[in-house]
Formats: structure tokens, C-alpha cells, sequence
């Protein structure tokens, strides 16, 4: 049997990381085993999205190398990673009438009804934007719910309910411009907080409900599950640098400075504590109330059980996980991700996440053949998701 490797590539504002896992068997099921990462620092990013095809690429280019040369492989194709603030989601409600004379669901109608959902979106919210995943959250026959799968069930009329994430266009082709500037094929081009939720979330939390954190350094993405599907996803321009900026203004120092008293990394250099730790907390307290806000909008303000787990950068900060707590009344954790047998020591940093997950959107389309299960049915996307949580 031939090898079966795949490459994640995650363009972050602050880093670029590179992870290539390789697909071992075991009791017909596939087990990723990372066998590279590699990461530079990135340049010509700007909350998220490109300003500098040619600064990105070269950063790619460094990661890469790294990763090709602990791996023992060329990387000539990747899973790219697509955030920053032109990502959004929208829910959208569309109806088709049964096609057979029998009034027999099938394909075709769950199909028909997701693409009326997709016209019923206002012009105002898609104009500019391209559809990259495509989620059905419900049906309903006839005006009536359906749990579960439609096909095979009999009415006149079917409605979806579906979940669709947009990007802009010019982002998205910014992308492959840039990868194509540092010699990789693009294999797919996944969502950031998507493929973050496929290592960083368990399925228990997926059904309950929960919301998906990332603190970048210049944004902050999340997105929110409920009974094992996405239904909400938004990106905020603010994130970690702006705490570093204020700690620079707030205590008169370097921003080298303040990123390492963000951190907590300096030692034997006393800063008043009091002052620290208000300047921390009247920025960390916006990030929340954006988030709340949110919440609010799609109706989930205090109704997810599973609550908010925090990864990214910023997730390192100290008193994060509380002020999440208290800010939001929702259970709150820092998420982590533990992965590396394959490669030279572990890496426990839920930074990593993103590239990590691509790797499993990535080997798990190599088993389908190169299907796209993230772009069209829900099913399909469910059913892809269970194999790799616990």
C-alpha cells in the first residue's frame, strides 16, 4: 500500500506552522502520526489576511523546509487555513418540493433544498464572498422537524435549515496566489476555527454546546457548536498585540518588553502588580463582551453547557480562563493538544491546533479519494468528524 501523507499549512498573523502527518492503520481505521512541523515567523499579514504575497510566501517557504527536512518528505500539496476578519458565517432557511411522483425524498432533494437556502441568502451578505463550507443544521417535511436524515422519508415539501462560512474573494485567492509563489499545490482551503474544532473539541462538547476561542495576536475567531454541528462562526479585529500595547503604554516599556511581561516570562523584574493586572483586564474584558454580544445575537448567552474553551496564543495569559468565566457564565477551560510520537519530542501547545486539524481534514480526503466531505452534505461532515474524536 502506498504512503499516505498530508500537509497542513496555517498563515497566522503572528507565526506560520507547518505540520505533515502520515496515515498508519489500525483495525480499519486511520491513525495520524505526525511525522514534521515547522514554523517562521509571519510576515505581510494583517489581521489575517494577506497584505504581501511575496513576504507570506516566503515565510511558507521557511516552515516548510523545516518540516520536509525532520519528515524525510517533499511537500508538493497542502491544506491551506483561511482566517482573519473577512470570515463570517450565516445561517440561511431555503425549501424544495419532492421531485418523485411518490413524494420519496432523495439526494436530489436535500440537495435542491440547501442550494434554495444558498439563494435565500440577502445579496447585502454574499456580495464579494465566496461559500467554503456548506453545513445543513436541519430539515423539516411538510412544515414538521425531522431528526435525523431525510432521504427515504415521504412529504411534498422540504425545508433546510443550513450553515454556510464565506470568505472574501480577494482573500481567497490571495491564497493560492501566494501558495502557488512558494511551489505548493492547494489540496483544499479549510476554515481556521474548523479545522481548530476537529483536535481542540470532543465530541461530548460538540453535542452539548460550546464555543470555540482562538486569541490570535491580532484577532479572535470563534465558533459555536451545538449537537455536533457548527452554527455559529465570527472574527473580531482585536487580539493578543493589543494587550501588549497597552502594557507598553500603561508601564512605559518596550513592546519586546510587554509581550514577555504578557507572558510572564520575565524574571527578576518587578512591575506593580495592581496596574498590571487592570491593564490586562480592561482588554481581556472587550474581547469577552465582544464575544457575549455574539452569543447574544445567535441566541446561545448562557446556554452552552460545554462552555467556552480558549485556545491560541493569547490562551496562555494567566488570568484569561477565569475572566472568561465570570465575564461570560459559562464553564471556561484553555484548550490543549498533545501530538508528536512521530516526530522528534511532543508538542502540547493548542497554537498548533489549526495546522494539526488540516492534517486530518487532509488524510481523511486521501481515504474518500480526494472528496471535499467539508464542502456539501452535512452527513458527510459529521460522519468525517467522529472517526478522529474521542
Amino acid at each position: 500500500m502506498a504512503r499516505i501523507t498530508t500537509t497542513g499549512i496555517d498563515i497566522g498573523t503572528y507565526q506560520t506552522r507547518v505540520v505533515i502527518s502520515e496515515a498508519d492503520r489500525e483495525n480499519e481505521k486511520i491513525i495520524p502520526r505526525v511525522i514534521g512541523v515547522g514554523y517562521a515567523e509571519s510576515k505581510g499579514m494583517r489581521h489575517g489576511y494577506i497584505v504581501s504575497q511575496r513576504e507570506v510566501a516566503r515565510s511558507i517557504k521557511s516552515a516548510v523546509s523545516q518540516a520536509e527536512k525532520m519528515a524525510g518528505v517533499k511537500v508538493k500539496r497542502a491544506l491551506f487555513s483561511i482566517g482573519g476578519i473577512g470570515l463570517s458565517g450565516i445561517v440561511s432557511t431555503g425549501m424544495a418540493v419532492i421531485s418523485r411522483a411518490d413524494y420519496e425524498i432523495t439526494t436530489l432533494d436535500t440537495e435542491k433544498a440547501v442550494d434554495a437556502s444558498q439563494s435565500e441568502i440577502p445579496q447585502s451578505q454574499i456580495s464579494n464572498r465566496k461559500i467554503i463550507h456548506t453545513v445543513p443544521l436541519q430539515f423539516r417535511i411538510d412544515g414538521k422537524q425531522v431528526f435525523g436524515d431525510p432521504i427515504g422519508m415521504k412529504g411534498m415539501r422540504l425545508e433546510a435549515k443550513t450553515f454556510f462560512v464565506t470568505c472574501l474573494n480577494h482573500h481567497y485567492s490571495d491564497i493560492i496566489e501566494t501558495a502557488a509563489e512558494a511551489d505548493i499545490g492547494v489540496e483544499d482551503i479549510i476554515a481556521s476555527p474548523i479545522a481548530a474544532s476537529v483536535v481542540s473539541l470532543s465530541k461530548a462538547q460538540k453535542i452539548a454546546g460550546c464555543v470555540l476561542a482562538n486569541v490570535g495576536s491580532e484577532t479572535v475567531s470563534i465558533i459555536v457548536y451545538e449537537d455536533n454541528k457548527p452554527v455559529s462562526m465570527e472574527v473580531f479585529p482585536i487580539g493578543g498585540n493589543d494587550i501588549t500595547n497597552d502594557i507598553a503604554l500603561g508601564l512605559r516599556i518596550t513592546l519586546e518588553e510587554a509581550e514577555e511581561v504578557k507572558k510572564g516570562s520575565i524574571v527578576g523584574v518587578s512591575y506593580p502588580r495592581k496596574k498590571l493586572d487592570e491593564i490586562i483586564t480592561a482588554r481581556l474584558s472587550d474581547i469577552f463582551d465582544l464575544i457575549e454580544a455574539h452569543l447574544k445575537k445567535v441566541g446561545k448567552s448562557g446556554l452552552l453547557p460545554a462552555g467556552i474553551i480558549i485556545t491560541g496564543g493569547g490562551s496562555s495569559i494567566e488570568m484569561i480562563e477565569n475572566l472568561a468565566k465570570s465575564s461570560l457564565k459559562l464553564p471556561s477551560r484553555i484548550g490543549s493538544i498533545s501530538f508528536g510520537e512521530g516526530a522528534k519530542g511532543q508538542i502540547k501547545d493548542a497554537s498548533w491546533s489549526v495546522a494539526y486539524g488540516l492534517c486530518l481534514i487532509g488524510l481523511t480526503n486521501e481515504e474518500e479519494g480526494g472528496i471535499g466531505v467539508t464542502r456539501r452534505a452535512g452527513v458527510g461532515f459529521l460522519n468525517w468528524v467522529k472517526q478522529f474524536l474521542p
